[in-house]
């Protein structure tokens, strides 16, 4: 919540108003709620943003309110999943090993069900051309979890007034996906 807190009073001290949006990839949910929890009595949008992976198959995304989540129990929590039809978990996939979980935080599938925050997904080539993006433009290496939030990020701006102020939150460094995300432009160029 530290990062909620210091965001909401910062942007403020600098700006002297809220944000008009924020963005979050989410996997299991903490570093989105984080950001999210300082905001929620305010009129801010909020974009949560799920592990599309490589297709919309079961096995293939990790994203439980976009592709096929279904409300069960995992790990003692009730939330969404991802799971077959006989209430098994499904596998799923993720470029991202920190957004390749088949449940959501509880605190999610109650601001999901509330329609306070919109969850979208974003897809393995979106992130890393949003990884490749932002290391590129802004020499700050993002990692292959927040890159999924920068590839919205990069798709809604040009929806925004150049007024509007949108906070995407980097929730870690990208210095540990370097060889992940090298492996993956490579396969990618060799197809």
């Amino acid at each position: 919540s530290i990062i909620g807190r210091e965001a909401r009073e910062q942007i403020i001290e600098k700006e002297d108003r809220l944000p008009d949006v924020l963005v979050a990839c989410v996997g299991g949910g903490s570093n989105a709620i984080g950001l999210l929890h300082a905001f929620l009595d305010d009129d801010v949008r909020m974009i949560g943003v799920e592990a599309g992976g490589r297709g919309e198959t079961l096995g293939e995304h990790a994203a439980r309110f976009m592709s096929g989540g279904n409300v069960g129990v995992l790990q003692g929590t009730k939330s969404y999943l991802l799971q077959d039809n006989n209430g098994q978990i499904a596998l799923t996939h993720s470029v991202s090993a920190g957004l390749d979980y088949a449940s959501i935080g509880p605190e999610h599938a109650h601001l999901h069900d509330l329609s306070r925050v919109e969850y979208v997904s974003a897809n393995d080539d979106e992130a890393l051309a949003a990884f490749k993006t932002l290391s590129e433009t802004e020499g700050i290496i993002p990692a292959l979890e927040s890159s999924h939030a920068v590839a919205h990020a990069i798709k809604i701006a040009p929806e925004m007034d150049r007024d509007q102020i949108m906070i995407v939150n980097l929730s870690g460094r990208g210095d540990k996906d370097i060889n992940t995300v090298q492996e993956e432009l490579r396969r990618k160029h060799d197809r």
